[in-house]
């Protein structure tokens, strides 16, 4: 249930980045983008963690 909340939490910030960077230069708030940003690769990081940590081998 963790990693599935993990999940959908680090799409909505990715698609939300993905917007920012989309709209025009005048909308961009590079603050804004660098906290989305980091959020998400830290989102990340911890998704992949736990899902390497699921493999069996």
């Amino acid at each position: 249930m963790f990693v599935f909340i993990v999940a959908v939490v680090s799409i909505v910030i990715w698609s939300t980045v993905s917007r920012e960077l989309g709209s025009s230069s005048k909308e961009k708030d590079n603050q804004k983008i660098v906290t989305l940003m980091s959020a998400g690769t830290l989102l990340t990081i911890i998704l992949t963690f736990s899902l390497l940590k699921n493999i069996q081998l």
